[in-house]
């Protein structure tokens, strides 16, 4: 097993002795050796079954050279776009260019290309006609089978056939790259690997695939919208390792793009084998020059406990990624890596999580999801709770509790996000008590993206009762623990099923609230979420019935300033909004207004206090403006 940095030049990997690399890792993102990047993982693990593994970081694809550092590798290459889809990591909601990323030393923008897999596997074959190319990650996961493509805003193909892959591992790789590893190396040709859980492959013949489910064929969902959204029911609904069945998607030409099932999840101590690598947990010395990797600074000092979500939010990926069924590491693998991390010259005492997708999920959602699988015709929190479901934080509480007594650890803070209506189905208030006093540093930030049922009905979320309560208690224990402390909450625009009119019910809310975000996610339609089918076919998939969809760019910015109303830049979208909606009440100076009467309108003078006084506005505010008056007179006297 090796020990330090894996090599990232042949000068490196002759040093290690090493004559031909086994396997050479082309990746998107900076190298950097921590548990937290799918590339740190996967090299990782198939370090420890005994293969040799090289990595080359952001090649210049432009230059045929940058593939081939190491030379031919024996067993094959490895392709991972990055930590995010390339598209996203790119371009904001709007298409616009950003101007850093994260994952690049630095932070410097247009270190790897557009669509990173394909170029990247473009370019190997280009070199190595004939050498076994596997492809995963986000971007390749997400992309497995056709797909709408927001840039382009078309379908596209299954990645592993435009980027002229031979297989594809989706969800997290660590059992299928061993497996495929040790096939390719006793002598098994890479085109005979179709009985691999949790990869992708293409064929000619289905005879040998059992129970296999046949989809709509690539023209049909090409072109016929409704086509493709059955289609990705049909997907949606086999993500489960335990209930589903292999899926076959015909392209023309005789050509089926398969999926096998999905990976068995990982048991705790094959999570606990995986974080207990030799990782680094930082990123290569070579980025130090450059300032550092951003992204890696940012998960340096946290601990990853669980991967899964059963909350399926219809916006996330993580359902065809990671999969419903929660996997947790040990208290004593979590203990012994707050050791390790406590031992940083840079610690400060501080660990800033304790989570993964969904920090308070520590077991699955019910017994039955340990032998059955999550069911395939049902969510377990939306849009009630099931009634199976466990609801149970002592794990977790036990975990926090000697995390936080360990010597060096003065605060334990929880960021990755937890889910609210789970926390109001246990009916002992232990954890959220707990969770006031020790882990949040005055702010915590929840997640009900909008406030408007329609809309929570088609993100898969619970009604906006629950958040309210959720609020009234979070509120409460604050009082009785003698804390001010705030929540911030996660909000979307433009998400399907959210018209202009229920932008404008978010809005009023966020007044009565007494909040207004400093930033707003409008909705992103990145690949195979439920979210994003139903922005492209106007369908949601559930039900085949209509949903609207905001997709005209001047919608969405109304609908993303009436979340910032009080900013005075965004008064013309916010009024164009309300006259749209008739709601011209909401424009004037009374308290229960959103913006002025007419553009640059303000209450200054003598008329002020009339209007204030004749408008109901607080007697606080009528005396703060007399003081105004009162000062000004002062100043004028005295010159």
């Amino acid at each position: 097993m090796t020990r330090g940095f894996l090599p990232v030049s042949r000068q490196e990997m002759t040093k290690k002795g090493i004559r031909q690399l086994d396997f050479v890792y082309v990746i998107g993102d900076a190298y950097v050796d921590h548990p937290s990047f799918g590339h740190a993982i996967i090299s990782r693990v198939l370090d420890a079954a005994g293969y040799t593994v090289g990595i080359i970081s952001q090649p210049d694809w432009k230059e045929d050279e940058s593939i081939a550092v190491f030379g031919e590798p024996r067993l094959g290459f490895l392709v991972m776009g990055g930590n995010m889809d390339s598209m996203v990591n790119h371009y904001t909601v709007s298409k616009k260019r950003r101007e850093t990323d994260a994952y690049t030393p630095g932070g410097v923008m247009g270190k790897r290309p557009d669509y990173a897999t394909v170029v990247y596997c473009n370019l190997i074959r280009r070199t190595f006609k004939n050498t076994p190319i596997i492809i995963g990650g986000i971007e390749a996961s997400l992309r497995r089978m056709a797909h709408y493509d927001y840039w382009s805003n078309k379908v596209k193909r299954s990645i592993l056939l435009d980027s002229g892959a031979d297989l594809l591992i989706y969800g997290m790789g660590e059992k299928p790259i061993v497996e495929i590893a040790d096939a390719l190396d006793s002598g098994i040709s890479v085109h005979d690997l179709t009985y691999v859980k949790g990869t992708v492959y293409r064929t000619r013949t289905l005879s040998d695939v059992p129970q296999v489910i046949v989809l709509p064929d690539f023209e049909q969902v090409r072109t016929d919208r409704k086509a493709y959204a059955s289609s990705f029911f049909i997907q949606y609904r086999n993500t489960d390792p335990f209930a589903s069945k292999p899926l076959a998607e015909p392209y023309p030409h005789g050509i089926y793009v398969v999926q096998n099932t999905p990976a068995d999840p990982l048991t705790q101590e094959e999570m606990d084998e995986v974080y207990a690598l030799p990782y680094m947990r930082c990123a290569h010395p070579s980025y130090e020059q450059y300032g550092g990797v951003p992204a890696a600074a940012e998960i340096k000092f946290s601990l990853i406990s669980n991967r899964g979500c059963f909350g399926a939010c219809s916006f996330c990926a993580l359902t065809f990624h990671q999969g419903r069924i929660i996997q947790t590491r040990s208290h004593e693998s979590l203990i012994e890596e707050a050791r390790l991390i406590s031992q940083d010259p840079d610690f400060k005492g501080y660990i800033h999580d304790v989570g993964g997708p969904t920090a308070n999920f520590r077991q699955p959602a019910c017994q039955k999801q340990l032998t059955k699988g999550a069911c395939t015709d049902r969510q377990c929190l939306f849009p009630k709770p099931c009634k199976n479901l466990v609801v149970d934080h002592s794990d977790y509480l036990t975990l926090l509790r000697r995390l936080r007594s360990l010597p060096g650890i003065k605060k334990v803070f929880i960021r990755s996000g937890i889910r609210y209506d789970y926390v109001m189905e246990d009916p002992d208030d232990t954890f959220l008590r707990e969770l006031c006093m020790y882990h949040v540093s005055g702010q915590l930030k929840v997640a009900p993206e909008h406030i408007s049922d329609p809309v929570l009905e088609k993100m898969g979320k619970p009604g906006r009762n629950v958040y309210e309560a959720f609020v009234k208690k979070y509120e409460a224990i604050n009082r009785t623990l003698g804390k001010r402390q705030f929540l911030v909450p996660y909000l979307m625009s433009s998400h399907p099923g959210s018209t202009l009119d229920e932008a404008v019910h978010l809005a009023e809310y966020l007044r009565d609230f007494g909040y207004m975000p400093e930033q707003v996610q409008d909705f992103y339609p990145t690949p195979s979420t439920l979210s994003t089918c139903m922005y492209y076919t106007g369908l949601d998939p559930r039900t085949m019935k209509p949903v609207y969809v905001p997709t005209n760019p001047h919608e969405k910015a109304m609908q993303r300033a009436l979340i910032q109303y009080r900013n005075p830049k965004n008064d013309a979208l916010v009024r164009e909004a309300l006259l749209k909606t008739g709601r011209t009440d909401l424009i004037g100076w009374d308290k229960t207004c959103l913006i002025p009467p007419r553009p640059g309108a303000n209450r200054k003078g003598t008329n002020q206090v009339s209007k204030a006084a004749k408008n109901g506005v607080r007697k606080k505010t009528i005396r703060n403006i007399h003081k105004k008056k009162k000062k000004d007179t002062t100043v004028k006297n005295n010159r």
